[in-house]
């Protein structure tokens, strides 16, 4: 009596199971949600970098504008609204007067809204009155 399996019939053709079928979907839907999951962290990565590199730029443009104007602030802190492109960004400005008279440190600081203690950028200098020399 000659062999099934070896004679190439129906009977020795063999497929996958359900249950190889299901287990191979299971993996392929963790391999998917462990790439979609790395995307959004990315995504959410770059939107926190766009805003830090806007908040920097902020930040610049407001000491520029005190450099440039050639203004003389007063000691002390300030908060107004800073805006970058589509963020609208807070800025708290402290005034700090140096040992020379002619000498106050500006600092700049940058934040997504008013009531956020999360600073997104950090910028400062030192100006001289040009007006009293």
């Amino acid at each position: 009596m000659p062999n099934r399996w070896q004679r190439g019939g129906r009977a020795g053709a063999r497929g996958f199971t359900l249950i190889e079928v299901l287990i191979a979907l299971a993996i392929v839907a963790i391999a998917l949600g462990a790439v979609l999951g790395a995307i959004g962290a990315l995504s959410s990565n770059v939107e926190m970098a766009r805003s830090r590199l806007l908040a920097i730029w902020s930040a610049d443009n407001v000491l520029s504008d005190i450099s440039i104007g050639q203004q003389w602030p007063e000691p002390g802190q300030s908060t107004f609204a800073c805006p970058e492109g589509l963020y609208r960004f807070v800025c708290r400005q402290t005034v700090t007067q140096l040992g020379s008279p002619l000498m106050r440190q500006v600092e700049v600081r940058v934040y997504g809204y008013a009531a956020s203690a999360d600073v997104l950028a950090d910028a400062a200098t030192v100006i001289q009155n040009e007006m009293r020399r």
